[in-house]
């Protein structure tokens, strides 16, 4: 129980330093953030990112955040650069150096030879009385009382400082590029996240057999058609074709439980009036929240105001959707 007890305090005294650093970087929010920014912007170039040690992890981290919100960046290792990798910087790239101490040799070996390059240099560090905070054409201010480990020594509170600054630096060329959903599915296509930000409910709708019965239909009807084409629904349609209400089984097997006299019922006695329905253009991921919010399995989905098909849960999830 002790043992427990201590991992637990351990753990909320870890999370609680953390999450008072990122609040206190708040307050370090200046015109050197919102002229990187506006540098970025501007610039023909990319983002290069550069660090040593934690720092590169975080590094790139920070670039996967850039390029899929769509500022082009890459990453630099701050070793691997003063041994050959700085030719891939370019003329108008603007480099952003991530450090604890902004006092590590390979930083003070590549800063000069950035500088040289004529680079724009972001210093992204925890002491701003540093050298590259010095030598930086801009500094992103973050520091730090303490890191997270009893011994003051391991990266973890800087690094998730560092991380989070580079997350806001990126939300803010994001919002500044005016990047839309429609923009990050782009980059995005893969996966379940990419399928929620592109694929519509007329991409996974099956309209080869689309259960449908007139309003006067008997019940003997609504059950051959709702068996027969196994969706476990059927829509009711009047005269002229227009969605009139839905029938589930879960509807006939309330029916059935109300009352046995079902010899002259018709459709129009038992349906669902006024149904819940997505248009066949609408992206899928709706169809899915409208289920989940109405507690329902599927959705009429009509097309130019007709019933296009239906769309099951299933198929969501066959998707990988869900």
């Amino acid at each position: 129980m002790n043992l427990a007890k201590n991992i637990r305090n351990t753990a909320s005294r870890v999370l609680q330093n953390e999450a008072n650093a990122i609040l206190g970087v708040v307050d370090f929010l200046n015109g050197d953030f919102e002229a990187c920014v506006e540098q970025i912007l501007a610039s023909k170039g990319r983002v290069v990112v550069t660090g040593v040690g934690k720092s590169a992890i975080i590094a790139n981290k920070i670039v996967a955040t850039l390029n899929s919100t769509g500022t082009p960046a890459l990453f630099m290792h701050a070793a691997d650069a003063i041994h050959g990798d700085l030719g891939m910087v370019q003329e108008h790239d603007v480099v952003i150096c991530i450090s604890k101490s902004g006092n590590t040799p390979e930083i003070k070996v590549l800063v000069p030879l950035l500088k040289k390059l004529g680079s724009v240099l972001v210093a992204l560090v925890s002491n701003v009385n540093s050298y590259l905070a010095e030598q930086a054409d801009f500094v992103l201010n973050a520091t730090i009382g303490e890191e997270a480990c009893p011994h003051n020594l391991a990266p973890t509170t800087s690094t998730t400082v560092h991380l989070a600054l580079g997350d806001a630096l990126a939300v803010c060329l994001l919002e500044a590029r005016g990047f839309t959903s429609d923009d990050f599915a782009k980059y995005h296509p893969g996966g379940s996240l990419g399928k929620q930000l592109y694929l519509r409910v007329n991409d996974i709708l099956s309209k080869t057999q689309v259960p449908v019965v007139s309003e006067e239909a008997s019940l003997a009807e609504v059950i051959v058609e709702i068996s027969g084409k196994r969706l476990g629904a059927t829509a009711v349609l009047d005269s002229v074709g227009n969605l009139k209400g839905i029938i589930t089984d879960g509807d006939l097997r309330r029916m059935l439980q109300k009352s046995l006299d079902i010899a002259n019922l018709k459709a129009k006695d038992i349906m669902t009036v006024n149904p819940k329905t997505i248009d066949a253009d609408e992206f899928a991921i709706r169809a899915l929240n409208l289920m989940r919010n109405h507690n329902i399995t599927q959705l009429v989905a009509l097309d130019g105001g007709k019933i296009g098909g239906f769309i099951h849960i299933h198929d969501l999830m066959k998707e990988g959707i869900v």
